[in-house]
């Protein structure tokens, strides 16, 4: 990506809004505030339920701009970010940007991630974490592996495979695309990172990854591996099925949608006959006939190679042209 000289932003005058969900943040969210740059004319923070001074210790902030929300229960970090965003849409917010209360997120670098967003080429940009190997190092094994194997789902599952960090929570979205959404309908627990992309899969928004620097230190993240390997599979598997149910069989139908119906027929009915006949075979003490053999095989060759075309396929139909530009609103 080309640099930007931060005039592009200024010159827009589009207000800017930062929209951050605390739980239990008291020790970091002061110092988060303090960096969040002057270019921002909003901050938002979102205390979900917090059991510590987190509120507190953001209004001693004493910036004019911070505007508090309190729930009084720990909803998630998606019910803190719609109630955000709901908030910063009614203050008239063009440019929204999510920010974690825990410290890892640079605030300077709130101006490089709106900077594609003002100059009209993406609609949602991500933090990239991964393009320094000193951020990978940083990084704690155990998550630096979550976030690889959360990504690929994340990919497959969103569409967006030109997103090499999907699960970053540092983001930015412009106003024209927010609004294309059902923000009420967004997962409130920490799918919500994936079910923005879902969803934005769903508008052809154009998402962007920006290159960012984080740091960790003591803070404890919140996200609970069980709870992920319970209720993100089939949450994954839901997405993954409505989107390519809408993109190539209602809105539309292409090549891929011609090769899903040949390959993935021909590859269950190899698979299936094979096994039956194998199975039957094994049990009965007899050779399976060469002419069996040769059609599972061939049903299952042919199946496999339309499904690999329509993968290299889905992997470049992400969209290209910014709902900025449309005009859609």
């Amino acid at each position: 990506m080309k640099k930007m000289a931060i005039d592009t932003i200024s010159d827009h005058k589009q207000m800017i809004a930062v929209v951050i969900p605390a739980y239990n943040e008291a020790d970091h969210v002061a110092g988060v505030i303090a960096g969040i740059p002057d270019i921002v004319d909003l901050i938002v923070l979102v205390d979900d339920g917090s059991t510590d001074e987190t509120s507190n210790m953001a209004l001693h902030s004493g910036d004019s701009r911070l505007q508090v929300l309190r729930h009084e229960q720990n909803l998630g970090v998606g019910a803190a970010m719609i109630s955000g965003y709901n908030l910063a849409l009614e203050k008239g917010a063009e440019i929204i940007v999510k920010m974690d209360g825990d410290g890892q997120m640079d605030p300077g670098q709130v101006t490089r991630l709106i900077t594609p967003i003002s100059a009209g080429l993406a609609d949602y940009t991500k933090g990239f974490r991964f393009h320094d190997p000193e951020n990978v190092r940083q990084m704690p094994f155990v998550r630096l592996l979550g976030n690889v194997i959360l990504s690929f789902l994340t990919k497959i599952v969103s569409g967006y495979w030109n997103v090499f960090d999907p699960t970053s929570g540092f983001t930015a979205i412009h106003r024209v695309a927010m609004r294309r959404l059902n923000i009420d309908r967004l997962d409130p627990g920490y799918f919500f990172e994936t079910d923005m992309l879902i969803q934005l899969y769903k508008t052809r928004a154009v998402v962007q990854d920006v290159h960012i620097s984080t740091k960790y230190g003591q803070e404890v993240s919140q996200l609970k591996p069980f709870n992920i390997l319970m209720t993100f599979p089939g949450k994954y598997i839901k997405a993954f099925c409505s989107r390519i149910l809408i993109s190539y069989f209602i809105t539309d139908f292409t090549a891929v949608s011609l090769f899903l119906v040949l390959g993935i027929p021909l590859f269950l009915f190899g698979f299936l006959f094979g096994l039956y006949h194998w199975i039957t075979n094994l049990y009965a003490h007899v050779a399976t006939a060469t002419g069996t053999i040769m059609i599972a095989v061939v049903s299952l060759l042919f199946g496999f190679q339309f499904l690999l075309q329509a993968v290299v396929l889905d992997i470049n139909n992400f969209p290209r042209t910014p709902l900025q530009k449309l005009n859609v609103d």
